[in-house]
């Protein structure tokens, strides 16, 4: 099992971020992967782009070292009613857009508050998919997350990185993982790299999908033709917002 496309990944323009989008997509060829996408943060993260930012995103040539480039976001869940960071004007013209929890816009609460706020954003018609749900940081009722994905049509991501830099993760995400086989909900597995080697590095995430024993149709970017049916879906959704 592989994947085609990147779903998460992060250039400069994230302050906490190493490498030039070009240089993201040198990474993604030299992984042999069909595509990528740029999600960087939203704006109210501490050192993260203008909104202006992802309007401009259009400049973009399709193509970047012979990959396809994909514009989209991972954006802040705000509050309880799971409100994100940029407004619908600069929402809507991108290809997929994730949300999630970050401490410095959201303060992690109760199971309760929290499971409440990520279905929120789950059932935000502005919003594809979350970002590193399984982050033990934030404790939520896995089980509710999942159904409401399910319901919505919407992807939980498997983070290559949370194994990593996210420490709990293992077991988090691979209950996220098991209880997706269980219930048939789609998912992304990105790497979430912050530097242009790590783009398509998903091979602890990919391992997790496995063991869980997910059927390939659920992971929408494992071919690019597979991501991009996904994605023109939502973008059509969103355009009667």
């Amino acid at each position: 099992m592989k994947i085609e496309v990147d779903t998460h990944t992060h250039s400069i323009a994230s302050v906490h971020a190493y490498s030039t989008i070009d240089e993201l997509a040198l990474g993604a060829r030299r992984r042999r992967l069909r595509g990528f996408v740029i999600t960087e943060h939203g704006p109210e993260l501490q050192g993260t782009p203008h909104r202006y930012y992802f309007g401009n995103l259009k400049v973009l040539p399709e193509k970047m070292r012979g990959v396809y480039v994909f514009h989209g976001a991972e954006l802040n869940i705000m509050d309880k009613a799971g409100h994100v960071d940029l407004d619908k004007a600069y929402i809507k013209p991108l290809h997929f857009v994730m949300a999630g929890f970050h401490e410095q816009c959201f303060e992690s609460r109760s199971a309760e508050v929290n499971t409440h706020a990520l279905i929120a954003a789950i059932e935000n018609p502005l919003v594809d998919g979350i970002s590193h749900p399984g982050n033990p940081a934030f404790p939520v009722d896995f089980e509710a997350v999942v159904k409401a994905a399910v319901r919505a049509g919407k992807t939980l991501e498997i983070n290559d990185s949370s194994f990593r830099v996210r420490a709990g993760s293992a077991t988090t995400c691979r209950e996220v993982a098991a209880l997706c086989k269980k219930h048939g909900a789609l998912i992304t597995c990105g790497s979430d790299a912050h530097i242009a080697n790590d783009v398509g590095n998903v091979k602890t995430a990919l391992a997790v999908i496995r063991e869980a024993g997910i059927n390939k149709e659920h992971i929408v970017n494992r071919t690019l033709a597979s991501f991009r049916d996904f994605c023109t879906k939502r973008k059509a959704a969103r355009a009667y917002l």
